[in-house]
């Protein structure tokens, strides 16, 4: 029931994520460890247990550093104190790049900036990230004046600040100074007040000036990101590994919109960016920009009028409400786990600005070579005492994970860290993965859930066709219940074959599974591996089996796909194989305009209209006893709130698929007369008989061809049901 297609599909946004090697963290904690071959740095905050002072003048002898309880030799030291901050010359900071031109966050990446980490001693490092592409006018107008209040009034000498905004790009828009005119001309940009807003021509232009076309396709993991919330946080992650091999704190102040996390989405990325955070010794200080907001319980301007009684009894007001705080909870967790703090409900920033100030003080850095030579990825404790100060409380990270060399580790090895990953809390982020779970019935609770596992060509690094036998990919699936029993689990070694003429860094991998579960609540997570440089990544998140006793129209998923591969050995378990063809579910939703759009979906034991003729069934199809069906349904698209186009409406009367007392709807619809753009679809099921219906809706986007374009005709789809079935159905 498995199997792994090799699919071209097409870019969306312009992030791509950048895989970390996972580091322990500790909530409780605002202190980070690195890991640099085998040299360790930590940074230790000492001070007084009764009066919280900094404890400051303290010497190497004065520490004592322990790794599994076997002393360390300090071999380097630091005091970093804002107090003893010198002028630094704009030159150095910018590492002579003109503070003029507009550099992406790739100029960081490569080590454009802050070339003598020595200058930036005794110095705050605060990088000021605008969420755009999550905040509404009124909020950029909020969070730029605070911005500027800040730089105008409060900033300190040894204050050194950068700008970072992400629109459908990550842009760096001034880079790390201490010049307060520049800073106030790039954060004057976001709400503009300042030229034309972002300059998105020329030179340097960034992410934001590159054409969204085929001709600069490579299929990677950032059209997963173009439906849900993971572009934030990749772009999180990739600010903070620019800054890593700075040793210095650092301090992001992200503004934002709100994160509201909806559907199945990833919930190791947020652990990731965390993780990504902490390693880099950046905290973040979120920062929630729709302040304080007065809620109507019948709704504004910005949404459609109320229907029914929400309104009159608390129900409209408790959606705002867990709305509002759903928003704001995943800011919080990453502030909280990165040693900052969220700022929300209220009108003021100011108070964040000095959060940052004061927390950024002064610390110790204390560096050591690890005695432990293994290069086994293993957990390693961290004890710091200091000698002679009873009254002196530390702060700092109690452990790391080693390095590991997965070339040299043996079969056993390599398998037991697949297992610790799988059971690890800190997520693996190194390979890009992405997951899609569906869910048909099969009986009455008794649910088959179809899985597909995507991983983007570009992560596989034997692509050539001496390499064949070594590009594999390990992939190691568990779902757990409510309880947290193991109730399924998959594990597989996948051959890649590669030929000279394909390439791979423009297709992405995808593995089809699937388990038998009853109704209920499951927790889901895939480790995959890339076995030619055992880097690996996991995707997690919690699933839902719905109980359809009660619901009154029982629907499956709605799989989406643009592919239908042969399958002549049909599944009986596996409802995604249909006359011999396969249906490949298309997990991001990404669809070109030379492609056809699949849609299959089953409706559930519909109600019998017992007052109707009996009629007899079509070919192929199954009588109901006692009454006739009457299932009817259609497919919308939707552009910018208005409909483009409709699917004729299928009427369906008889039940298809016996075994599992359902009918079954299925469309093919050419999309070469469908504008490019982003669409909601929403699909029309209707049990007349019962008086039952539901209406879904879902996010795809369709892209340009590959090649020239077809001209645009109107979209004429062929559908299949109990009733009626279309030309190559």
């Amino acid at each position: 029931m498995r199997r792994v297609i090799a699919a071209v599909l097409v870019a969306g946004m312009a992030i791509s994520p950048v895989g970390i090697p996972a580091v322990a963290q500790d909530s409780g904690q605002i202190a980070t460890i690195k890991v640099n071959v085998d040299r360790v740095l930590t940074n230790v905050v000492v001070r007084d247990r009764k009066t919280g002072a900094l404890i400051k003048g303290l010497k190497p002898s004065d520490f004592q550093v322990l790794e599994d309880k076997k002393p360390q030799s300090i071999t380097t030291f630091d005091y970093q104190s804002v107090d003893e901050a010198v002028s630094l010359a704009e030159a150095s900071t910018v590492s002579g790049i003109s503070t003029t031109k507009k550099k992406t966050i790739a100029d960081l990446v490569n080590n454009q900036f802050a070339a003598a980490p020595a200058e930036l001693k005794d110095h705050r490092l605060i990088v000021m990230f605008f969420d755009l592409s999550s905040m509404q006018p009124e909020d950029i107008t909020r969070a730029v004046d605070a911005a500027k209040d800040y730089i105008n009034n409060h900033m300190a000498p040894a204050d050194l600040a950068a700008s970072v905004s992400l629109v459908s790009g990550l842009s760096m828009d001034q880079d790390f100074t201490s010049d307060k005119k520049s800073l106030l001309a790039a954060v004057s940009k976001y709400d503009g007040s300042q030229s034309t807003g972002f300059d998105t021509g020329g030179e340097g232009g960034g992410t934001d000036s590159t054409s969204d076309d085929s001709s600069s396709f490579v299929a990677d993991d950032s059209e997963f990101n173009a439906l849900n919330t993971d572009r934030q946080l990749y772009a999180i992650r990739t600010i903070c590994k620019s800054i890593e091999k700075v040793d210095q704190k650092k301090s992001m102040l992200y503004f934002s919109g709100g994160l509201t996390r909806q559907g199945i989405e990833n919930q190791a990325s947020v652990r990731s960016a965390t993780n990504e955070c902490v390693k880099a010794n950046t905290a973040m200080y979120a920062v929630d920009t729709r302040g304080l907001q007065a809620l109507n319980p019948v709704g504004d301007a910005s949404s459609g009028s109320k229907r029914g009684t929400g309104a009159y009894s608390g129900k409209s007001m408790q959606g705002q409400l867990n709305s509002n705080f759903s928003s704001q909870e995943t800011l919080g967790t990453l502030a909280t786990d990165t040693g900052g703090k969220l700022f929300t409900d209220s009108n003021d920033f100011g108070p964040a600005f000095q959060q940052v100030q004061h927390d950024t003080e002064a610390y110790y850095i204390v560096g050591f070579r690890s005695s432990n030579p293994a290069r086994d990825g293993g957990y390693r404790h961290l004890t710091i005492n200091l000698l002679g100060h009873p009254e002196a409380k530390l702060e700092y990270q109690p452990g790391y994970y080693a390095p590991a060399d997965f070339q040299h580790a043996k079969n056993e090895d390599r398998e037991l860290a697949l297992t610790e990953q799988m059971r690890s809390d800190v997520p693996a982020s190194d390979v890009a993965v992405y997951l899609q779970a569906l869910y048909f019935r099969l009986e009455d609770g008794k649910f088959y859930i179809p899985i597909s596992v995507v991983v983007p060509g570009s992560q596989i690094h034997a692509t050539t066709v001496k390499d064949k036998d070594k590009a594999t990919i390990d992939f190691l699936g568990q779902v757990k219940n409510a309880q947290g029993i193991a109730v399924g689990q998959v594990r597989q070694t996948v051959p890649l074959a590669i030929d000279a003429n394909q390439q791979l860094q423009k297709r992405n991998i995808q593995y089809s599974t699937g388990f038998t579960l009853a109704p209920g609540k499951y927790h889901v997570k895939f480790v995959v591996r890339e076995n030619q440089s055992g880097n690996m990544g996991s995707f997690e998140t919690d699933i839902q089996v719905p109980d359809m006793k009660k619901t009154p129209l029982k629907l499956s998923s709605i799989v989406m796909s643009s592919q239908r591969t042969p399958n002549a050995a049909k599944k009986v378990v596996d409802p995604l194989v249909r006359d011999g063809l396969e249906w490949v579910p298309n997990v991001p939703h990404v669809f070109r305009q030379d492609q056809h759009l699949f849609f299959l979906y089953e409706v559930y034991s519909p109600t019998k209209d017992k007052d109707a003729p009996t009629q007899a069934a079509a070919p192929g199809l199954t009588r109901r006893e006692g009454g006739a069906v009457r299932v009817l349904t259609s497919i919308e698209f939707l552009l910018g709130g208005v409909k483009v186009y409709e699917t004729p409406l299928v009427e369906a009367t008889a039940i298809n698929i016996p075994e599992r007392d359902a009918v079954a709807f299925q469309f093919d619809v050419p999309l070469t007369g469908l504008k490019t753009g982003s669409y909601v679809c929403q699909v029309n099921v209707i049990d007349d008989a019962g008086g039952n219906f539901s209406f879904p809706r879902m996010a795809l986007r369709i892209t340009p061809p590959l090649g020239p374009a077809a001209p645009g005709t109107t979209p004429v789809a062929a559908a299949s049901s109990a009733a009626k079935t279309g030309p190559g159905m």
